[in-house]
């Protein structure tokens, strides 16, 4: 099989679909935690239209989603491929093409959305303390006072085996795709998780393999939330794990892998 080396991210057709397979229970349970979650009253009624924001939003699938249910959208990727892919996505629709390139823990929008979200593990490529709590920053300069900002990560367990491979399957007309994803190394002095990733892609004219590794920076439950104090703008409303389940908030502890942040923009003083 003929094999590439290159970043996953600069074939966003590819990751697309590799990564797409839950945008309906990830929009769901967005919009339900904005009905429970925002401005601190569970169970008050959800305004009928958000202004929403999602940084590292690679290809805009959740996005799209949202803008074709009505509400106001934005991104932001440091990919400009992934950027160009999404606003192309947006035009096809008759939206605004409201991407754009920038880092995520150095970027400024001109007026506060209301809710954000982060749910794949992309945050963990900020690749330092200090740049983990700009991003913090930034965001709780986007969202409005009892905003939220739905943030994904992998945690790494203290308690037990870790997750080490994973492999998936995902097809749209002719275009299928397996991945598989492995840890290379570890590196917990250093914050350092490296990680295999290949999709192997099959076209009715072609198939083929490319290869990648990711370098993600590395979060203990401490860790993360000795981060989220750092930045005295956001409170932990709740935690869910990667079912997304707005019935079923969990108790992270020190085996905890998948857990969704669900954060509250604090009220300005």
């Amino acid at each position: 099989m003929e094999t590439l080396d290159e970043s996953i991210y600069d074939h966003p057709k590819y990751y697309d679909l590799v990564f797409g397979a839950d945008c309906a229970s990830e929009t769901r349970f967005i919009m339900e935690c904005g009905h429970w979650y925002a401005d601190g009253a569970v169970g008050k009624k959800s305004p009928s239209k958000w202004r929403m924001l999602e940084p590292a939003c690679g290809t805009g699938r959740l996005l799209n989603a949202f803008a074709r249910k009505g509400h106001t959208v934005a991104g932001l990727d440091l990919n400009p491929k992934a950027v160009e892919f999404c606003n192309a996505r947006f035009a096809r629709g008759g939206f605004p093409s409201s991407a754009f390139v920038a880092d995520m823990s150095d970027f400024t929008v001109n007026k506060p959305y209301d809710i954000a979200f982060n749910t794949i593990n992309s945050f963990r490529h900020v690749a330092s303390e200090r740049a983990a709590k700009a991003h913090l920053d930034c965001m709780a300069d986007a969202i409005r006072p009892g905003g939220l900002y739905l943030l994904g990560i992998h945690l790494t367990p203290t308690m037990g085996v870790p997750s080490e491979t994973e492999s998936w399957s995902a097809r749209r007309g002719h275009l299928a795709i397996n991945t598989h994803m492995w840890t290379i190394s570890r590196e917990p002095k250093k914050r350092i998780e490296r990680f295999g990733i290949r999709f192997d892609v099959h076209t009715p004219q072609r198939s083929f393999r490319i290869n990648d590794v990711l370098v993600l920076r590395s979060y203990t439950k401490p860790q993360m939330e000795r981060l989220i104090k750092s930045s005295p703008a956001w409170e932990i409303a709740d935690t869910f794990d990667f079912a997304y389940d707005i019935d079923e908030p969990i108790d992270v502890d020190a085996s905890t892998e998948d857990v969704v942040y669900v954060l509250r923009r604090k009220p300005q003083a």
